[in-house]
């Protein structure tokens, strides 16, 4: 399996995974993009999906399914199947609630689109107000292998690096991943991740010093988790 990132809006990602003939969109906001890729490579676009229902992810999808012979995959049936097979090839799919209720991210070929779950250098924001479910989320998450790479639903790489930067000034990895950036195509590691990322490294030595510098609550791992959230 492929999986091409198309960027559109301000700093929306989408991607369309695909083999040989077929083809499925998560996120195609870049609609026309993604059709007109479809159309020069010989594709046939079977599915379109989100990560989550929020406006700026679904909003190809009316676009995607009235210029294709596609189908829409609704969330409760990907969550019900747990994957989606292309050309023999399956995608595994996880639900992931915390940013919303129904996030849900895709695995295949040692890669994971983490829609607004994971970014690079934070976490989404908590909308449901369900901590407890979000770090169950990431917890999933960190135990995919660390050469995992991953693909957003959204470039914040700069302002994110620039808050770990803030959060943790002496950390030696941000300066690398940040010349390692490149707009035109967003992805990380999951090792990366564990490296600069203070929202994968609750249970941290140097995280927990730095919330206890900050007077916050880090006695259990609960506590480091709701103090990290208070500071996004």
């Amino acid at each position: 399996m492929n999986i091409k990132q198309f960027r559109y809006s301000a700093d929306n990602l989408g991607y369309l995974i695909y083999g040989k003939r077929s083809a499925m969109a998560i996120d195609g906001g870049a609609a026309g993009d993604i059709l007109d890729f479809v159309e020069a490579n010989n594709l046939e676009l079977h599915y379109v999906t989100n990560t989550h229902s929020h406006m700026d992810h679904t909003t190809g999808n009316a676009a995607l399914l009235k210029g294709s012979g596609a189908s829409f995959l609704e969330y409760g049936k990907l969550i019900e199947d747990g994957s989606v097979e292309i050309e023999g090839e399956i995608i595994k799919v996880y639900p992931t609630p915390g940013h919303t209720d129904d996030c849900i991210v895709f695995y295949l070929d040692n890669t994971l689109i983490s829609g607004d779950t994971l970014f690079i250098g934070k976490v989404g924001r908590c909308f449901t107000g369900d901590h407890k479910r979000f770090l169950e989320s990431v917890k999933l998450i960190m135990e995919f292998p660390e050469d995992t790479e991953i693909y957003p639903g959204h470039d914040y790489v700069e302002e994110y690096l620039d808050f770990v930067r803030m959060f943790e000034p002496d950390n030696p990895d941000v300066d690398p991943v940040h010349k390692s950036y490149d707009p035109n195509h967003v992805r990380s590691t999951l090792e990366q991740e564990f490296r600069i990322d203070p929202f994968l490294r609750f249970n941290d030595k140097k995280i927990i010093s730095i919330l206890e510098s900050r007077n916050l609550p880090c006695s259990t791992e609960s506590e480091r988790w709701e103090s990290l959230l208070s500071i996004m």
